[in-house]
């Protein structure tokens, strides 16, 4: 019956806030006091009692003691109206715990259910390489000329550690951090919940890259904010964080500002998300202008990324589209994330999954993760926990399954078409530049060197962070139990302290000091936060630890290390005792400083103490263990001193030096592995305007005076001229074998492209419409004569084969050869008509990377169909597929399978590709991770060295799978309305994914609507209006 005693008093404390609370509106209001933010809403207090009181019943209570209580309210009813309410109340409150109830179980058998099936993912891959012996070499892969063992070379375990000789290349790395505040100096770390340790992370890593020898450059890009909430300095494109003395002009470490999302304003990065494919194009753009510039110091080609590092996922995201566009190898490192904490928010009930999603954008973050996986070559981890038991969790990532497909690699044994990014633990490197040399020498002493026995009276002056500290303690000597981190339930401080209350020899002989970060009162704290201060205070005042405890209120950053000096100083203790901690870098911090350490067992802890055997490791929810530990480390002085001089021996394995040397001996691994390509021959952007004759010679000698030895002279007919040009360019082409000195039709200062999916019901193409959009957008280049013709190119976007779009423009009565580029087959391919139709074999092998080709052919079908599907519901369609497309026909009236569910089978599987439905969706097309219609655009965009930003894309209001991808970025977009009958939006995702607006922005000033019967003028009000010139 006690606990129904406790719910009693929360029901009457519920009933007193909610008074309360209306006495205090009902005052407001009177008063006029009621505060409302821009848009006219009511700005809501941060802090509900109610809601606490509620939340506490809710989590705290079984539903069979509110039952209880409800029986006894309603047996003592009476006409008071506090009664009635109580009795409302505390039905609605059991109401209320068992529809929790019911939540928690339909998570559960959700979980359990995603459980099963990549455990049959898993399955399945795993028969498939039983196949073949561990010993059948790779005779000859249906998709791969060269063998296996060519594209990925045996490893030794010993790997050679990474050195930079005289001779080797300079270095350019390209870090990714978008969100928080970023800058070299002054780090607002903890302003806010975006600028925390990862900030500070990602800026030492850059400048410690920059000063290790080979590395020539290093850019951290991240967003720029213009906004007048926070520091002008954000709002500098360039910040410069260090220039070695024997570099270049452009050597050093550079924090690059690129502009992404509303220029005015500092968003969370909740709000980030459908702004990432702009971040993307200005990276791009940004790169490739720093790879030609580095080049032309070399007096040679451009210097490309050395790999591309993303931060999170949302950086995460965008180096994998980076990394594809480039041909480059991707390092994802994922800080925390999203699958691990929305599990965790799941288990504690106070939040549904819509609340979850809809607060945090989780499935948009997962997304991000799973396609950060995809890309990656590697994962750097800070411990071995978090690769199992947090990239555990993701469909992308099997621990047997990557160890598997590792040794078959190593075997020169075919994967089937499999991939699993390698993991590797790197711990954060740390700088221990402020570390005094006499911390390390000079430990031993104690603070009678400092202070005398009358502490009024200092010997020496002390630091101020020290005399806060000692005005708590009736006996500052006493060795110091230090604790330092915020005032998390998880961080499991009051479990510490009671370890501390109730041990009397621990007690005696040391004190304890608690820095729970900045307050200025305790209920002006989170909810969370206020509650464990609460305790901390209580359990202070049970235990009767006044004079043995310190509790500061304020500290700033710059005292840390004068707080760990204090502790060595009196032969004291650090202890993390959290119930789980994924790294540790205190423990790191403490042991610079001399400090033994008791800790976690749960977590980084272990991998850390494992290599600086300085402490001890303890259960988080044993308080004896806890007490028995600390009391072991300080009254032992041997070994106490064992421990600190093992901390400071090997302290040096978390140096920034030594991670650096971890880190680029892995990423020239992964680079090794990875297949050669050519890099892109990006064009120069001129500065000139080009003549508009050019156009009447289809813009190829344009080429041939810029790259060939071909040179015009004299009044040479224009036809003949022509014809001598291509003959010439057909013989250079077959001759050297090399088509990209002839992949681009001349210089554009534009692109219209038309990526309309005009289909009908049965994905039929709708060559009516489709031929009016194409007549009005040529039509607007002919107007805009203002310009000079010829300086627009055409580009054509499709999810159709080359043939079927070649059959749909016969019948449009459209020229193919008005195009410079035809993209087909949903971005796979790449056809230049002004070629005589020849295929980009340089794009084709830009994206084939991960392409598992054959392997994954047959079990398309399988897993789009429904499970009540009928065996031809979905059947390959081998004259619209090519060997970087494998198309297949949907029966019509046919379900399938969405697209988000095929991404988490074949990810499950080991397979790494992009799925698109088209036609209506009466077709899918499975094409290589790398190629897709907005790919395409950036590849084209390089080639023909034509800025994003002066590309329109038309399309219509919905279309295929991949719609929502052509409406980010920099290029602008028109929406032709009413020209497409059907989409395949449907077929995209499932509800309880992330919404359209975590995609696309709503306010998004680059796209424009017009009728779809809008003439060529109002289209080119439209362009006018977007200010393209």
């Amino acid at each position: 019956m006690a606990s129904n005693e406790w719910i009693n008093g929360y029901l009457e404390a519920i009933l007193d806030a909610d008074e309360s609370s209306r006495r205090s509106r009902t005052t407001s209001l009177m008063n006029g006091k009621l505060k409302f933010d821009e848009d006219g809403k009511k700005v809501e207090k941060l802090f509900s009692p109610t809601t606490y009181f509620v939340q506490e019943v809710v989590n705290s209570f079984d539903e069979s003691d509110l039952h209880r209580t409800w029986l006894k309210v309603i047996a003592t009813r009476n006409t008071r109206e506090r009664s009635n309410r109580l009795e409302n109340m505390c039905w609605r409150i059991w109401h209320l715990t068992r529809k929790k109830k019911q939540i928690a179980w339909d998570d559960a058998q959700r979980l359990a259910k995603r459980r099963l099936e990549r455990a049959q993912g898993r399955d399945d891959a795993a028969d498939d390489l039983s196949e073949l012996s561990e010993g059948e070499k790779e005779k000859g892969d249906a998709t791969n000329a060269e063998s296996l063992r060519d594209r990925f070379p045996l490893i030794n375990s010993d790997t050679q550690i990474w050195k930079a000789d005289d001779n080797s290349s300079r270095l350019y790395i390209v870090l990714i951090s978008i969100h928080g505040l970023v800058r070299g100096e002054n780090m607002e770390l903890g302003r806010d919940s975006d600028t925390g340790g990862q900030v500070k992370y990602v800026v030492e890593l850059a400048r410690a890259l920059a000063n290790t020898k080979g590395v020539h450059r290093v850019d951290l890009v991240t967003r720029q904010i213009t906004s007048p909430e926070v520091d002008f300095s954000y709002a500098e494109p360039i910040e410069m964080l260090c220039c070695p003395s024997d570099g270049g002009t452009s050597s050093g470490a550079y924090i690059i500002r690129l502009p992404c999302g509303p220029r005015d304003k500092y968003i969370s990065k909740e709000s980030l998300w459908p702004h990432i494919p702009e971040f993307v194009d200005g990276a791009l753009g940004h790169i490739v202008n720093m790879a030609r510039a580095l080049g032309e110091e070399d007096g040679g080609k451009p210097m490309w990324p050395h790999v591309i590092h993303g931060h999170y996922a949302d950086a995460g995201e965008v180096a994998a589209h980076l990394s594809g566009a480039l041909n480059v190898p991707m390092v994802l490192t994922g800080h925390s994330l999203g699958r691990n904490k929305f599990e965790q928010l799941l288990k504690q009930g106070r939040l549904s999954r819509e609340d979850i999603n809809s607060t945090y954008r989780i499935m948009r973050r997962i997304e991000a993760e799973e396609f950060g996986l995809d890309a990656a070559d590697m994962v750097v981890t800070s411990t071995r926990q978090e690769i199992e038991e947090q990239w555990g969790l993701y469909d992308g990532f099997d621990v047997r399954l990557e160890r598997k497909l590792r040794v078959r690699k190593r075997r020169g044994v075919s994967c089937l078409g499999r991939y699993m990014p390698r993991m590797v633990v790197i711990p954060p490197g740390m700088d221990f530049s402020y570390v005094k040399v006499q911390d390390s020498l000079e430990g031993e002493s104690d603070l009678k060197s400092l202070i005398g026995i009358d502490r009024t009276q200092s010997k020496k002056q002390i630091p101020p962070m020290w005399s806060e500290i000692m005005r708590f303690l009736t006996n500052p000597h006493k060795p110091m139990i230090l604790a330092l981190s915020r005032p998390d339930p998880k961080k499991n401080v009051t479990t510490l302290l009671k370890a501390f209350g109730e041990s009397r020899p621990l007690r005696e002989l040391a004190n304890l000091t608690l820095i729970l970060g900045n307050r200025d009162g305790i209920d002006e704290v989170s909810s969370s936060n206020s509650a464990v201060l609460t305790t901390v205070i209580k359990l202070i005042d049970k235990y009767d630890l006044y004079g043995q405890v310190a509790y500061p209120k304020h500290h700033k950053q710059s005292e840390v290390p004068e707080i760990y000096r204090l502790a060595a100083k009196t032969k004291g203790v650090f202890i993390n005792p959290a119930l789980v901690e994924p790294f540790g870098l205190t423990l790191i911090e403490a042991a610079a400083y001399g400090l033994p350490v008791v800790a976690t067992k749960n977590g980084g802890p272990v991998d850390i103490l494992k290599a600086l055997n300085n402490g001890l490791l303890v259960d988080p929810h044993d308080q004896k263990a806890i007490a028995d530990a600390l009391l072991k480390l300080v009254a032992e002085k041997n070994l106490w001193f064992d421990c600190r001089k093992n901390g400071l021996k090997n302290i040096h394995r978390f140096s920034w030096p030594e991670h650096c040397r971890n880190y680029l001996t892995h990423v020239e691994h992964h680079r090794n592995r990875r297949p050669t390509t050519t890099h892109l021959e990006i064009k120069p952007t001129l500065e000139e305007p080009m003549s508009d004759s050019l156009r009447d010679v289809e813009d190829l000698s344009l080429k041939f005076s810029i790259d060939g030895d071909f040179k015009l002279k004299g009044d040479i007919d224009v036809a003949i001229k022509q014809k001598e040009l291509i003959e010439v360019l057909t013989k250079m082409t077959s001759d050297n074998g090399n088509h990209s000195t002839c992949y681009c039709p001349g210089r554009r200062q534009r692109l219209f492209v038309i990526a309309t999916d005009c289909y009908n019901s049965n994905g039929d193409c709708c060559t009516k419409t489709l031929a009016a959009i194409i007549n009005n957008v040529m039509e607007v280049a002919a107007l805009d004569s203002g310009r000079g013709s010829g300086r627009v190119g055409f580009l054509l976007l499709t999810g159709l084969s080359l043939q079927e779009i070649m059959d749909a423009l016969r019948c449009c009565q459209v020229d193919l050869e008005s195009f410079d580029a035809v993209v087909c087959n949903s971005g796979s391919q790449v056809f230049y008509p002004w070629m005589h139709l020849v295929a980009d074999v340089d794009y084709e092998a830009h994206v084939e990377y991960r392409w598992p080709g054959e392997n994954v052919r047959l079990m398309i079908s399988r897993l789009a169909r429904m499970e009540s599907g009928a065996e031809d519901d979905i059947f390959e369609n081998v004259g619209g597929s090519s060997s970087r497309c494998y198309s297949y026909n949907v029966k019509l009236g046919a379900k399938t399978q969405r697209v988000d569910y095929l991404r988490q089978k074949t990810r499950m599987r080991g397979f790494r590709c992009n799925l698109v439905y088209t036609l209506a969706g009466s077709r899918l097309n499975v094409i290589p991770l790398f190629a897709s219609r907005t790919q395409a655009l950036r590849y084209l965009s390089m080639r023909w060295g034509i800025d994003l930003s002066k590309m329109v894309v038309f399309v219509g209001e919905r279309g295929d799978t991949d719609y929502e991808d052509l409406l980010g970025g920099l290029h602008k977009t028109v929406i032709l309305r009413d020209t497409v009958e059907h989409g395949c939006e449907k077929l995209l995702r499932s509800e309880d994914s992330y919404r359209r607006e975590d995609v696309i922005p709503i306010d998004n000033p680059n796209i424009a609507f017009l009728e779809g019967g809008s003439e060529a003028q109002d289209i080119l009000m439209a362009i006018e209006a977007h200010r393209i010139k």
